[in-house]
């Protein structure tokens, strides 16, 4: 058979190694979980996270005035659009964020060219996707830059708006994609884009519980005003909840797309379990899987998908914490 890289161009072919050398650097959970994905879908998945994750770095760059990154999220915007040179954005990102200490964040920025053009040898399908995701995620990200505060968002209804703009927006992406590459996904998806909206955020509500305490250190709160940790935990259940559904309804044929996402949603459920048990914490370390538990579960999800049994009893056993707070 066939290597997915043999018609590749050495060009193509180092742009991609980027691609995954880099992805390893900025992010250990989506360095584990991407690869597991078919390699055309891999490449695409993997590229948009890229995309998301300059995205971000923008957003939590504490030293930016607002409407510099604003201004910077527009210029990225235009160059994955199409509309400007990269070269443009690089060269003002690089230089917005010189103080900037992240220096895989910072090399990730400065390939901004390399990540589009992987983009653009994607399908015009996918292409017209990731597009789509990075308008609304940085459109949705100016407006929240205007929004950050020590007190939190407004209320639960804008705090929804921003976990659909941060990541239920991506969800909606994965389904786009993978409904694309495989006609059983898409068959079995049809009229259900509000569990793929609810996957997405059931994951950006982990890391805003988890990330909190660093958020609150340099001024900033994701969580609504008027909430309690526990109120959260609760909505959080609820979108684990559709999660899972939104899994069980995977295929068991495309078992790479199940993998892939099972192993996301486990991590948020561990991760999750561990902040229901805690009053407060002080620091994100206090609530992170240490890398044995990660790799216990990475192993046992090779199981687990075969099983929307073995699934429900891992949601059911690791979600304890979280029920006894939805129940209280």
């Amino acid at each position: 058979m066939q290597s997915p890289t043999a018609s590749l161009t050495d060009k193509q072919a180092q742009d991609l190694a980027y691609q995954k050398t880099i992805l390893r650097s900025v992010s250990r959970t989506f360095a584990l979980t991407i690869p597991l994905l078919p390699p055309t879908i891999e490449k695409v998945v993997g590229n948009t996270y890229l995309l998301c994750r300059i995205v971000d770095t923008i957003e939590d760059a504490a030293n930016l005035s607002v409407s510099t990154k604003q201004e910077l999220s527009k210029l990225f915007l235009d160059c994955v659009l199409e509309q400007l040179p990269p070269e443009d954005f690089v060269h003002a990102c690089l230089l917005a964020l010189r103080d900037h200490t992240n220096v895989d964040e910072l090399d990730l920025i400065a390939h901004t060219p390399t990540v589009l053009r992987i983009l653009h040898t994607c399908s015009k399908e996918d292409q017209v996707a990731v597009s789509r995701c990075i308008s609304i995620m940085s459109d949705g990200m100016s407006y929240f830059h205007g929004k950050q505060t020590q007190y939190g968002l407004k209320d639960l209804k804008e705090f929804e708006k921003y976990c659909y703009v941060v990541a239920g927006v991506v969800g909606e992406l994965l389904t786009t994609v993978f409904s694309s590459h495989s006609t059983a996904f898409s068959k079995n998806f049809q009229g259900k884009e509000n569990l793929a909206i609810a996957f997405g955020q059931a994951l950006q509500m982990t890391n805003i519980l988890k990330d909190s305490p660093e958020d609150k250190a340099r001024g900033v709160s994701w969580k609504p005003a008027d909430m309690s940790q526990a109120d959260l935990l609760r909505i959080a259940y609820e979108k684990l909840q559709d999660s899972l559904q939104y899994i069980l309804l995977v295929p068991k044929q495309d078992s790479g797309i199940r993998r892939f996402c099972f192993l996301a949603f486990g991590l948020a459920v561990m991760t999750l379990s561990k902040i229901a048990q805690r009053t407060e914490f002080n620091n994100k370390n206090e609530v992170k899987l240490s890398r044995g538990t990660v790799m216990a579960f990475y192993t046992f999800t090779g199981l687990a998908i075969h099983s929307d049994l073995l699934m429900k009893f891992f949601f059911r056993h690791f979600s304890k914490a979280l029920r006894k707070i939805t129940n209280a």
